[in-house]
């Protein structure tokens, strides 16, 4: 079986430095023999232990190793304490995870000088963000994005996704046809978190209901949405948007048509890795771009604040 990587994915320089997110599991494993196949091979495999799964994942780090020293490449092997985490900066294990998976890559990116890092998320994935995006009010049907920009600790991290077109029954199959060996996250199949049991209960039995493969008419959904969105965004490309801080301009947003400010809060939340971003709080937070609105600052996930001071808008009190 062969397996096409994305196509955005494959015009980029294979000769350039990546940092690949690599668990061990099925789907990073997956992706890392696919990009050896298409000759990107300046990898950079960055494992990082997030403290949960004690002996299992010290034999995921192992299998890590073990496939670096395979192909010649570098390693980042990194620890980390999310329960503390949780503890100390009162946050979901979701949301304590992903930033530390943030921070740990912002240091991969400064010691390896690249700031392209591959994740390993594909189509099902891709399916059930849509559905809980949808389901949590976040802006309708949006997925991910093939490419997503972040800023962390001052470095500009650019993560791309080049398996966000191929299924997860795919990636089993060329796993198995080519015998590939890859350490399976016994957490998956439990339901302890929202995602998980999306996967595992609600998206089995929606399938039962309509006696179909939901996934593709969400896929389809989502592209529809997305092309829209992408005339939007061309659209607001041609304006100002910031000052040399990074602050928004305040009269140049309150110039905008309601679905462009929307996008353009969404865009500015996300760039500053504002978790949990809702509809609820987009909401919110567009209030402050009324003549007189009532206060001057909207409370955000992960104690922060998003303020408006002498026509700019900014976030406050976030540790990037």
């Amino acid at each position: 079986m062969s397996l096409t990587l994305h196509s955005d994915f494959l015009k980029l320089q294979n000769s350039e430095p990546y940092l690949l997110g690599i668990s061990g599991g099925r789907d990073s494993v997956a992706l890392l023999h696919l990009l050896l196949e298409n000759n990107y091979s300046n990898l950079v495999l960055c494992h990082l232990n997030h403290g949960l799964r004690g002996e299992d994942a010290t034999g995921d780090a192992q299998l890590v190793s073990e496939l670096a020293e395979k192909y010649q490449l570098q390693a980042e092997l990194g620890h980390t304490d999310i329960k503390l985490l949780m503890q100390q900066n009162s946050q979901s294990m979701e949301t304590a995870a992903r930033h530390a998976r943030h921070q740990f890559f912002a240091q991969c990116a400064i010691k390896h000088n690249s700031s392209n890092v591959l994740l390993a998320h594909h189509a099902d994935d891709q399916a059930e963000t849509i559905l809980f995006n949808l389901l949590r009010g976040s802006a309708g049907l949006r997925g991910m994005s093939y490419q997503t920009q972040y800023k962390i600790n001052g470095i500009d991290i650019q993560f791309l996704r080049p398996l966000l077109t191929i299924s997860r029954a795919n990636i089993n199959a060329y796993l198995e046809e080519h015998n590939i060996l890859y350490r399976d996250d016994s957490t998956n199949a439990e339901a302890i978190a929202t995602r998980n049991r999306l996967r595992n209960e609600a998206i089995p039995l929606l399938e039962n209901i309509m006696g179909r493969d939901i996934r593709q008419p969400l896929l389809r959904a989502e592209k529809v949405i997305s092309l829209n969105e992408l005339a939007l965004k061309q659209e607001l490309a041609g304006y100002q948007l910031k000052d040399p801080q990074g602050r928004l301009f305040l009269p140049t947003i309150q110039s905008l048509s309601p679905a462009l400010q929307r996008i353009a809060l969404y865009d500015y939340f996300k760039a500053h890795q504002v978790p949990d971003i809702s509809d609820r709080l987009l909401t919110q937070s567009l209030t402050l771009l009324e003549k007189n609105p009532g206060k001057s600052k909207i409370n955000l996930p992960g104690d922060s604040h998003f303020r408006r001071k002498e026509k700019r808008l900014f976030i406050e009190g976030k540790k990037n």
